[in-house]
C-alpha cells in the first residue's frame, strides 16, 4: 500500500468532485472513503519536505499585500514577527500553497481555510447561549478536509513551543496526535447522525461541562465562560467611545481605531454599504436593524493576516441610546481559490457568510455583505457579542491539550455539518494511523514555520519589508 501513487490537487482543481451532497447511503460512503486509502495511504499525511522549487515566502506575502492599505503593511509585518505562531496566523497563503502540493484524499468539504487554534472561541447564539466553535471564515472555501486538520495541528505544536515551560519534542508530537484523534473520534460519533440531527449539534457550555470530570478542568471552564459572558457591547462601549458635544462617538486610538480625514466622504460610503447590506438580511432582521440609526463610523485594525484590509466599525443607537456596533471587513478571494478553483459565489462577502452559516452551529444574526463604490467586497457582523478567544500565554501544557482537543472536536462538528462525514470517517477508520501521521506532520510543519519566520526576520533586517516599531498588541489594545 505504501507504494501506491499519491494524489495531489494542485494540477487540476476542477477535477475534484463535490462530495458534500452525496445521495449514496452512509454504508456506501464509508466504503468509498476506505477505498481512498489505496491511492492516498493515511501514512502519506505525515509527509512534509519543502520542494526544491518552493516559492519565496516573502514574495507570497508581498503579493498578498497588493491593494491593501499600504500605510498598514508595516503593522501587518510587525504583528507577524511577534512569534512563529503569529507568522503562521498571518501567512495562510503560504501554507495553502504548501498543502496544495501534498498527497490529498480529494474529499472536499466547506473548509475554514485558516484553521489555526486562535480562530476558535466562544460566542453567543441569538438565543444568548454560549457555544464554542470556529470564529473566522475569511478564507472559507470547499477544499480537502485534511487541510483544516493539518493547519490546526501545526498551530497547536507552535503554541506548545510558546508556553512558559515549552513542551518537549515528544510531548509536542503527542499533542498533535491527540488533536487529530479528537477530530477522528468525534467525526465518527457525528457521522451516525442524520443531516437534521447534525444541524442541531452544538458545543454549548452545558455539553462541555459534562466532558470535564476533573474539578480543576471544570473550574477553568467556568472561569472562561464567565469571562465570555462579560464581553458584551455594553461592557466594551465605555472603552471605545466618548461623548463630544452631546454626541456619542468612537475614541481615536490610531492606528487601531481612527476617523478618516475625509470623514463626510467616508460617511457617505458607509451609508451606501449599509443600504446594500440591509438587502442581504432576512425581512425580520431588516426590521431589527431599522430600529437603530447610525451615529458614527471609524476605521479599525483587526487580527494579524487581516491587517491592511479595509475594516470599519459602525456605531448605531436606538431612540433610547441602546447601542449596536457593527464591524465591516473587506472580503477578498480565498487563499485556497488558486488551488481549488473559484467560488460559485462571485461576491466574496457572500462566500464568507455562506461558509460561516454552513459550518457554524449558530451564526451572528447580523451577517450580511455589500460592495463599495470601487467594487470591493465587504461583509458585516456584530462587534463583540460575548466573543472570546483564549490566549496562549497563560496556558499550561494540560490546558493546551484540553483546548487543542476541544478545537479538534469543534472542527469535526463543522465538517460533519457542512460536508460528508461518512466518507471522511470511512477513510480515517478506527485505528490511529492518521493520528500518528498528523503527529509527525505537526512537528515537521511547525519546524518549517520557524524557518519561514527566520526568513521574514532576515527580510526585515535587510530592509526588504517595512516593519512598524509598535505592533499595537499591548494588553487593552482592543484589537
Amino acid at each position: 500500500m505504501s507504494s501506491a501513487p499519491e494524489t495531489t490537487i494542485a494540477s487540476n482543481p476542477a477535477s475534484i468532485p463535490d462530495t458534500t451532497h452525496s445521495t449514496k447511503p452512509r454504508s456506501q460512503r464509508r466504503a468509498d472513503g476506505k477505498a481512498k486509502r489505496e491511492t492516498t495511504p493515511r501514512s502519506a499525511h505525515a509527509a512534509w519536505k519543502p520542494p526544491v522549487n518552493r516559492a519565496d515566502i516573502v514574495a507570497i506575502l508581498e503579493e498578498s499585500n497588493q491593494d491593501r492599505v499600504q500605510d498598514l503593511i508595516p503593522l501587518r509585518f510587525a504583528r507577524m514577527l511577534q512569534s512563529p505562531l503569529a507568522f503562521l496566523r498571518g501567512s495562510a497563503a503560504v501554507m495553502a500553497a504548501d498543502l496544495a502540493g501534498l498527497p490529498a484524499t480529494n474529499i472536499r468539504v466547506q473548509s475554514c481555510g485558516d484553521c489555526h487554534l486562535q480562530n476558535f472561541g466562544w460566542f453567543a447564539t441569538p438565543e444568548r447561549n454560549l457555544i464554542f466553535d470556529i470564529t473566522d471564515f475569511d478564507e472559507s472555501r470547499q477544499a480537502p478536509w485534511e487541510w483544516d486538520v493539518k493547519r490546526l495541528v501545526a498551530s497547536v505544536v507552535l503554541a506548545s513551543r510558546e508556553l512558559k515551560v515549552p513542551a518537549s519534542k515528544s510531548s509536542q508530537e503527542e499533542l498533535a496526535r491527540a488533536t487529530a484523534k479528537s477530530y477522528r473520534e468525534h467525526l465518527a460519533e457525528f457521522e451516525t447522525k442524520s443531516p437534521l440531527e447534525m444541524w442541531y449539534v452544538r458545543l454549548d457550555s452545558a455539553e462541555l461541562m459534562k466532558r470535564f470530570p476533573e474539578i480543576g478542568s471544570r473550574k477553568r471552564c467556568e472561569e472562561i465562560l464567565t469571562a465570555a459572558r462579560q464581553r458584551t457591547i455594553e461592557q466594551l462601549l465605555p472603552k471605545i467611545t466618548q461623548t463630544v458635544d452631546n454626541k456619542l462617538q468612537f475614541k481615536d486610538r490610531p492606528p487601531l481605531i481612527s476617523h478618516p480625514t475625509q470623514f463626510d466622504r467616508f460617511l457617505t460610503e458607509i451609508h451606501g454599504l449599509i443600504q446594500q447590506y440591509r438587502g442581504t438580511l432576512s425581512d425580520e432582521r431588516r426590521v431589527l436593524l431599522d430600529r437603530y440609526r447610525m451615529v458614527d463610523v471609524a476605521y479599525k485594525v483587526v487580527g494579524v493576516g487581516s491587517v491592511g484590509l479595509r475594516c470599519g466599525i459602525v456605531l448605531m443607537l436606538d431612540p433610547d441610546g441602546a447601542a449596536l456596533v457593527l464591524q465591516i471587513k473587506e472580503a477578498r478571494a480565498s487563499v485556497l481559490e488558486k488551488f481549488v478553483g473559484k467560488s460559485e459565489r462571485a461576491h466574496h462577502g457572500h462566500r464568507i457568510v455562506h461558509g460561516q452559516r454552513l459550518m457554524q452551529a449558530a451564526s451572528d444574526q447580523f451577517l450580511g455583505w455589500a460592495n463599495d463604490s470601487d467594487g470591493r467586497s465587504y461583509y458585516f457582523r456584530q462587534l463583540r457579542d460575548m466573543k472570546l478567544s483564549i490566549g496562549i500565554d497563560q496556558m499550561s501544557m494540560p490546558d493546551l491539550e484540553e483546548y487543542a482537543q476541544l478545537c479538534g472536536w469543534a472542527l469535526a462538528r463543522a465538517h460533519a455539518k457542512a460536508g460528508d462525514a461518512s466518507t471522511i470517517s470511512g477513510y480515517l477508520g478506527t485505528g490511529d494511523a492518521f493520528d500518528e501521521a498528523l503527529g509527525k506532520f505537526g512537528i515537521a510543519y511547525a519546524d518549517q514555520s520557524e524557518t519561514d519566520f527566520k526568513t521574514l526576520q532576515l527580510a526585515a533586517e535587510s530592509g526588504r519589508i517595512p516593519v512598524a516599531k509598535d505592533a499595537g498588541l499591548k494588553k487593552g489594545s482592543l484589537d
